[in-house]
């Protein structure tokens, strides 16, 4: 009985990762080095992660690989927050989506080197608002999806078009 009460001691627990309802998820607290996905796929690497360029994701202690697909930030991805801590050993709050293929994290909240608390992993929005101002919904208002969108429509298919 002691060592299964010492077991759940030990295992890492989530703070408090909100379930999205994803199929295959579970709250995890995911201890990895922040590493830029491309250099360590293909080793075409850049430095610093390619500066903000590049999908970020994190090398577990099992040296596993997981991207970062998402933020706590609606439809933003993880590399703004974990962009400083590019090589740098972190700790996510977050989900992990287990399917047969692959993989993911969608990270909630984070702790660098040295941070007692969890941070929400929310700096997109922040840097979002700051260089183009309040929205409710930021991705309605991006310059940068709306000239995705004039280019290749609402699908990313040119020439598909929604059901009217």
């Amino acid at each position: 009985m002691l060592a299964s009460a010492l077991a759940v001691f030990a295992a890492p627990r989530a703070q408090g990762a909100e379930s999205w309802g994803i199929e295959g998820e579970r709250a995890a607290i995911v201890k990895g080095k922040v590493v830029d996905l491309l250099c360590e796929i293909s080793g075409r690497c850049a430095p610093d992660c390619g500066g903000g360029t590049r999908q970020l994701g994190l090398i577990d202690a099992d040296g596993k690989l997981l991207p970062a697909a998402k933020s706590n930030t609606l439809f933003a991805g993880a590399v703004v927050d974990l962009l400083p801590f590019c090589g740098k050993t972190v700790e996510a709050d977050a989900l992990v989506i287990e399917s047969p293929r692959m993989r993911l994290l969608f990270v909630q909240k984070l702790k660098g080197p040295g941070d007692k608390e969890f941070k929400a992993a929310e700096a997109f929005g922040d840097q979002w608002t700051k260089k183009h101002g309040k929205a409710d919904e930021w991705f309605r208002k991006d310059p940068d999806v709306k000239t995705v969108i004039a280019a290749d429509g609402v699908f990313g298919i040119k020439g598909l078009e929604p059901a009217k």
